[in-house]
């Protein structure tokens, strides 16, 4: 594979699996494969649009503003010193998310999933502080985190999938090497945080 298409192949799987998609990545993969499926569709398209609106649509939408109005090309927002606003605008949207989800008594579970995100969006802009790290990476951490702990929850085996979204994890953190915005250090410690997070916020309510 020459240069060009390893880049085009690296921001491929970085678009696919964008940090914002991980809490619809992880709702629809229990609305499809898990007892969840039974619940009204009506429901499960309720949850998957709160979820939509708040972790996708508005911090896409802020960000692009941000970008427009500071006239900022994705390159000059990948750095460290411009990623200060756009996480705060993002965890704004969550926040908003997880409130409007505890009004309509959403299941804890539910809650969980954005809970976490929005605690490894808190360490991201902690982090960010002073150092750079994955987002891409928690946010397939946090995918690969919310599988075991909705394996335990629900009694399924989870090796099968556990070892794609490890494989996929892989080839993600080394797109992001690839593409020069992280550093081996940042991917391993931005998966570690997704999971941790993950696996945390979605299993405390249970325990």
């Amino acid at each position: 594979m020459n240069e060009k298409k390893l880049i085009l192949a690296a921001k491929t799987l970085s678009t696919i699996f964008s940090p914002f998609y991980t809490p619809i990545w992880v709702l629809l993969g229990l609305f499809l494969f898990s007892y969840l499926k039974m619940l009204p569709f009506s429901y499960k398209l309720f949850i998957l649009s709160m979820v939509y609106i708040f972790t996708i649509l508005i911090p896409r939408a802020c960000i692009s503003m941000f970008k427009h109005i500071n006239r900022q090309t994705n390159i000059q927002l990948s750095s460290r010193e411009h990623r200060h606003l756009p996480y705060i605008l993002t965890l704004i949207s969550y926040t908003v998310c997880f409130i409007l989800m505890t009004r309509f008594n959403v299941p804890m579970f539910f809650k969980g999933i954005v809970m976490a995100a929005l605690v490894a969006q808190i360490i991201c802009v902690m982090v960010n502080a002073w150092w750079k790290i994955s987002t891409h990476m928690v946010g397939i951490g946090g995918l690969t985190g919310a599988l075991l702990a909705f394996s335990s929850l629900f009694y399924f085996n989870p090796v099968i999938p556990a070892c794609v979204l490890i494989i996929i994890a892989g080839a993600l953190g080394t797109s992001r090497i690839i593409l020069r915005q992280h550093s081996v250090s940042q991917v391993a410690v931005g998966f570690f945080v997704g999971l941790v997070c993950s696996m945390v916020f979605i299993l405390k309510d249970w325990m």
